[in-house]
């Protein structure tokens, strides 16, 4: 039995008193006095989903953010009632409803509050569009943290901050410039050592307030549809951010190559300055897996075709490119050239394919081609159109992906930047105007975009790529962060940006390395360059208005290093993608802010530099001109340098040198990393061996390894190999267990074993419970041995 508990709320009482409960299934209505319903829905035992109406009436409960595949189920509810609330209670928490003013209030089972609502839901009428502006406003705990909302170019921990999620072409924009280029409205809020997190599904523009207006109340609202939001509750943050990309959903593996260095530039163009720049790839011994190319490779803009003259032949082209080891990746935008005699145009005008103002006219932008109109992606007819386009350049041309750009959708030469807000969408059935639509109209392109590439691409992994974004995109795309600039600024920017991303769902992104608009120096590209290498997606792109940005174009020293860095993104090919199948098995993000990684220490609620690559990678780019090192916090445990193979303590700040040659990068103690053999391409070598980097640690830690066929759906079919180890370190021994899953057999035989930073001199080495002597296992005066790849025990003393 629940305790009775009662409710101290301030404030406003409104909605008004409670005069109706009750209970379907696992839902729960709460109807007030003035017709207010308060819908809670049980997800999971820490999972919930609040929808209000008003005037007694639910808006059809449709979203395109939620995976249909996200998890259910619980364990068993109890319901409870006193004098002041009602009581729903799971395993991990207990929710009030205060009858008085049907505010909420969320308590962990100790009476810990979690979160509890202010003024709680209120509205207002809009009288120029109708419907209503819905507002949720809740206390902001003491010492309370917020964290997520996507591509913000700000603080990492946004308390104080004022965000608004409406999807905006900004071409350089500027630090703390809101809103950018996705809407991904969700928030981790931490205090008292306890996370938890807040999605507010409503596709409308939607505004958050962390303590920015009133310094103990954080408040969410949007400009129109539905007060309808999800709590998750941790008390960790990795289980909230697990539980709201569950919601939302994870992709499928990418190819393999798709994680190596990719080259872009607007634009590269003829065909023979594209070949040219791939011959110098392989002539510098730069690895690099694809080129892109931009608008000017179509005929006068127009999507879904070749300038002839300039690509007088592209299947032969791709062919050519493909047989040097490079994918091909081209733009679409979705604007379409008004152009009767296009006939692409002319399909969309004959079916009735393109949005409508909403007087009936078909709603007319400038983009690149000059006046163009716009599909409606929201029509699953339309986007089932619109994959089947791809043909001719996937299947006919040979091209291996796709780059979705002007999608929020970008309309120059108007203040708005977009479609006008009347702008009509069949929403899947649920006829709206471009109010409700701006911010999901990007996600359904890149949408309709996957569905066509996977299909044409097939048997083969799709890979897309996109700009604009609303909560679930990942389940189709990848995405990077928009026009930047190169600055140093920009440098601290995308660091923050691709976190954020990250922490909220969208792992496989990363930035315009270098900067888009304007020119790096040497340094900024090279420093840009170092960090990366460790962003899940990984594309140098620049304008074509300003200087060369290919890692050779600056000086021979800048050339070396940005080889180098390359170099060590494809040795860590295995640990990449062995995180990219933790994040679609699990959502796990790839990258960790510090406060993910340790909440507990509270130092590192305010880090924005530092992030863990995976699971065990520390790196600390540097990010201001003439450094030779910096201060950087490392946080608690042990860690190995990995340049120098000092081993430190963390939970405190320290000063790291690192030379233009170099960035912190600390391997966690315990910690057993794979690495391939440099390639210039993926699959460009048969692997022989696996290296496995073993830092020494007294103690146990636990790690993966997921290899694949690199591309094609056999994974599906059991079809992988997954590789756990678990590493015991002791004063004078080091164990190292495997167990071993999947079916697939990996090229090589044997794996090469480097143990660094061992207390001891290996004497004896013990392989499944046999003792071997130091040559059967050909261990040399490095510390390094070679053993076949099956084994289940290895003990060294």
């Amino acid at each position: 039995m629940i305790t009775n508990t009662e409710l101290e709320f301030k404030g406003n009482l409104y909605p008004t008193q409670v005069v109706e409960y009750r209970k379907d299934s696992d839902k729960y209505y709460f109807t007030s006095q003035n017709g207010v319903i308060l819908e809670i829905t049980i997800l999971r035992n820490s999972a919930l989903r609040f929808r209000y109406a008003t005037d007694r009436v639910f808006e059809p409960d449709f979203s395109y953010a939620i995976s249909p595949n996200h998890s259910r189920g619980y364990d068993e509810i109890q319901e409870d009632e006193t004098d002041m609330a009602y009581l729903i209670k799971t395993s991990k928490i207990c929710v009030f409803v205060d009858k008085a003013s049907l505010r909420v209030r969320i308590e962990d089972l100790n009476g810990n509050v979690i979160n509890e609502d202010e003024l709680g839901f209120h509205w207002e009428e809009n009288y120029e569009f109708g419907g209503n502006t819905v507002k949720m406003s809740k206390v902001a705990q003491a010492g309370e943290s917020f964290y997520g909302m996507g591509d913000k170019a700000t603080h990492t921990n946004l308390k104080g901050k004022r965000t608004h999620n409406w999807v905006t072409d900004q071409y350089a924009y500027s630090k703390d410039q809101d809103p950018l280029y996705k809407a991904v409205p969700f928030y981790v809020g931490l205090h008292n050592d306890i996370a938890y997190g807040v999605f507010f599904d409503n596709t409308f523009c939607t505004h958050f307030d962390f303590s920015h207006e009133r310094r103990n109340i954080t408040s969410f609202w949007a400009d129109g549809g539905e007060m309808n939001y999800y709590f998750f509750y941790g008390p960790e943050m990795r289980r909230v951010v697990r539980a709201y990309t569950d919601l939302t959903g994870t992709p499928e593996l990418p190819p393999l190559w798709a994680l190596g260095f990719h080259q872009s530039k607007w634009s590269y163009y003829p065909e023979s300055r594209v070949k040219k720049l791939a011959s110098k790839f392989r002539k510098l011994q730069i690895p690099c897996d694809a080129i892109y190319l931009d608008i000017d490779y179509m005929d006068g803009f127009r999507c879904f075709t070749w300038d002839k003259k300039h690509f007088p032949d592209p299947k032969r082209m791709v062919e050519e490119l493909e047989d040097d080891g490079f994918k091909t990746v081209i733009m679409i935008d979705p604007g379409i050239k008004v152009d009767r005699d296009y006939w692409v145009y002319k399909e969309a005008l004959e079916k009735d394919y393109f949005c409508k103002r909403a007087d009936g006219p078909i709603m007319q932008g400038k983009v690149w081609p000059g006046p163009c109109s716009f599909p409606d992606f929201t029509n699953p007819e339309v986007r089932e159109w619109w994959a089947e386009l791809y043909k001719d350049l996937l299947k006919d041309s040979g091209v291996h992906a796709v780059w979705n750009d002007m999608n929020e959708p970008a309309v120059m030469e108007v203040p708005s930047k977009t479609a006008p807000l009347d702008t009509r969408h069949h929403y899947d059935g649920h006829p709206c105007s471009h109010r409700k639509a701006h911010n999901i109209y990007g996600m359904q392109m890149v949408r309709a975009t996957y569905e066509g590439v996977k299909k044409y691409v097939f048997p083969k992994r799709p890979f897309v790529i996109t700009r604009a974004a609303y909560s679930g995109t990942q389940r189709f795309s990848s995405t990077w962060t928009g026009d930047n600039v190169a600055t140093w600024e920009h440098l601290w920017i995308a660091n923050v940006q691709v976190q954020r991303l990250c922490l909220s769902g969208m792992s496989f992104s990363g930035s315009d390395i270098g900067g888009f608009a304007e020119q790096p120096n040497g340094e900024l590209f090279a420093r840009w360059v170092q960090m990366g290498i460790f962003h899940p997606f990984c594309r140098v792109h620049s304008s074509g208005d300003h200087g060369d940005q290919e890692p050779w174009s600056f000086d021979e020293e800048v050339t070396d290093i940005v080889r180098k860095f390359i170099e060590l993104r494809y040795q860590l090919l295995p640990y990449l993608y062995t995180m990219f199948w933790k994040y679609v098995k699990e959502g796990v993000p790839m990258l960790k802010s510090l406060v993910y990684y340790d909440q507990m220490d509270h130092q590192t609620h305010f880090r924005t530099d530092e992030f863990i690559f995976g699971e065990q990678i520390l790196v600390c780019p540097i990010q201001e001109p003439n450094a030779k090192g910096r201060r950087m916090y490392v946080p608690r445990g042990k860690w190995h340098n990995y340049w120098t193979g000092e081993v430190v303590d963390g939970g405190m700040e320290k000063w790291v040198a690192a030379d233009i040659d170099k960035i912190p990068i600390f391997i966690k103690s315990g910690a057993i990393i794979p690495k391939y053999p440099v390639q210039q391409y993926v699959g460009e070598k048969e692997l022989k061996e696996l290296t496995l980097n073993v830092y020494y640690l007294e103690g146990t830690e636990l790690s993966t390894v997921y290899e694949d066929g690199q591309d094609g759906y056999d994974y599906k079919k059991g079809e992988y190999s997954l590789r756990n180890f678990k590493l015991t370190g002791k004063s004078k021994e080091l164990i190292i267990q495997q167990f071993k899953d999947g079916t697939f057999i990996t090229p090589y035989s044997q794996l090469r074993i480097n143990f660094i930073g061992l207390p001891f001199k290996i004497r004896k080495i013990q392989v499944d419970n046999e003792a071997v002597t130091q040559k059967d296992v050909q261990l040399n005066g490095n510390n390094t041995i070679v053993i076949d790849k099956n084994f289940s025990s290895l003990v060294i003393k």
